[in-house]
């Protein structure tokens, strides 16, 4: 198989953390892998009232930019916005899109907008709001039957010590994409089937309103790169070689 370069961007409150199960699995199949913390999340401390959904897409396009060749782009839960949008900016540059149980938004639209309608979600309610820092952080207390309840007891357990705060502001940016562009870069949705936190409801809204070339379906939580990582990897590479 053609050796392929996936950047890997975590979901709401996550961090590169996200995929230390899944890394090593590509990468020993000889890829090319970056995991990387989002301003202001996990190792990288940027003060939330800085971090800008514009100023994020900035950063992605420049790890982009870094890379020689194209490169695979994935994007969970809440921050699909972001591939989306890096997509608008470097079509050229991006072979796929996977959206895993990802907000797949439509142009002028925010994730806000349809986060509001995912009515189902476990979450709901267990979001405590800082307006001083202009930032949100989900209680712990949800973690495991809202997140991972079908992944090790070690995976809450950790979530515990390093989950953090999420900047408001991405939710509410409108998304900015052309046909042209964003339009332009084949497009691939994983379905969590037993997701509590982005509910198939709103995951089959999403990839209907935007349809995907190929929707693949795993019965997991909202994190099956901690608890199936070995399908979720064959499914990248699945559609790696689409």
């Amino acid at each position: 198989m053609e050796k392929k370069t996936f950047i890997l961007i975590h979901g709401s409150w996550h961090s590169a953390w996200n995929w230390h199960k899944v890394t090593p699995l590509l990468e020993k199949q000889g890829h090319t892998v970056y995991a990387i913390d989002l301003p202001g999340m996990g190792r990288d401390k940027t003060p939330m009232r800085e971090v800008k959904f514009s100023k994020t897409v900035q950063i992605i396009c420049e790890l982009i930019d870094s890379i020689e060749g194209k490169v695979i782009l994935v994007g969970h839960s809440k921050n699909g916005i972001m591939i989306s949008q890096a997509a608008e900016y470097r079509p050229e540059k991006i072979e796929k899109l996977i959206y895993l149980a990802a907000y797949l938004i439509p142009n002028g639209k925010t994730q806000k907008e349809y986060s509001a309608l995912d009515t189902a979600g476990w979450l709901k309610g267990n979001v405590d709001i800082f307006e001083e820092s202009q930032s949100h952080t989900l209680r712990p207390e949800i973690y495991k039957e809202g997140l991972y309840h079908d992944c090790p007891d070690d995976i809450t357990e950790m979530a515990k010590v390093i989950l953090s705060h999420e900047p408001i502001e991405s939710g509410i940016a409108k998304l900015q994409l052309s046909d042209q562009n964003f339009g332009s870069v084949p497009r691939y949705y994983i379905e969590c089937t037993d997701d509590r936190a982005v509910t198939p409801f709103i995951q089959r809204k999403m990839y209907e309103e935007t349809p995907c070339k190929k929707v693949y379906k795993m019965h997991s939580s909202h994190s099956p790169f901690f608890s199936r990582p070995e399908e979720l990897v064959r499914l990248f590479l699945e559609i790696a070689l689409d």
